[in-house]
């Protein structure tokens, strides 16, 4: 499969966490309007499961699938994530806001442009794959970095019967080989089991307003 070729990056102002040489380290990226436990059970079962070094939180300007009219400010949602998490491991970064696009695909490219020496993962869960199809250049992503999916109550089923899941069905690895996925050259990619949280975003904010 032809790969896509990458935004060019000349000298912009984002600055992602720095990472040692040889480390492992999870992305988690989303609007996490609001951050909950899911995030953070997502996070913890890939620490673990895939045996990372950090789990970085990309907390985006904005999705570009998602309406923007109940979107809090940027600021104010990595200040939720920082105050909800306690594991050092897991650190929250918003450098996508100085980026010239908020597509995935892009922040991906400018990551392994500017931290070549770390094995990068992407993380996300199985309600996330079920979709996957509709994001801007989804092909491409699957052929940047290893893809760990972990599983969300009631997606499990749809996430393996999506278009993106079955276009890369040959690329797929046994959960058991879950801590050798960081190391595999893409595509690869793997579904999690796990504890199960059925918090989400949207029904938290749809409680907020019902609340307020």
């Amino acid at each position: 499969m032809r790969k896509s070729p990458p935004v060019p990056f000349g000298p912009m102002a984002a600055m992602p966490p720095l990472a040692g040489h040889g480390q492992r380290i999870g992305l988690l990226g989303g609007s996490f309007n609001p951050p909950h436990a899911a995030h953070v059970l997502i996070s913890e079962i890939a620490l673990k499961r895939l045996e990372l070094d950090h789990v970085w939180w990309l907390v985006t300007p904005g999705n570009p699938l998602k309406p923007r009219t109940d979107l809090l400010p940027l600021e104010e949602r990595a200040a939720a994530c920082r105050a909800l998490l306690t594991d050092p491991r897991i650190v929250v970064t918003t450098f996508e806001k100085d980026l010239p696009t908020a597509y995935t695909a892009a922040t991906l490219d400018f990551l392994k442009l500017r931290r070549p020496d770390a094995s990068f993962v992407w993380l996300m869960g199985a309600d996330c794959l079920a979709q996957f199809h509709r994001w801007h250049r989804w092909r491409h992503i699957f052929t940047l970095l290893p893809i760990a999916v972990v599983d969300r109550p009631g997606w499990r089923l749809p996430a393996v019967s999506s278009p993106a899941a079955r276009t890369f069905e040959r690329d797929r690895v046994p959960e058991q080989k879950a801590a050798e996925l960081a190391a595999m050259p893409a595509p690869a990619w793997t579904l999690l089991t796990g504890p199960l949280s059925p918090l989400s975003s949207t029904q938290l904010r749809r409680a907020r307003k019902s609340s307020s």
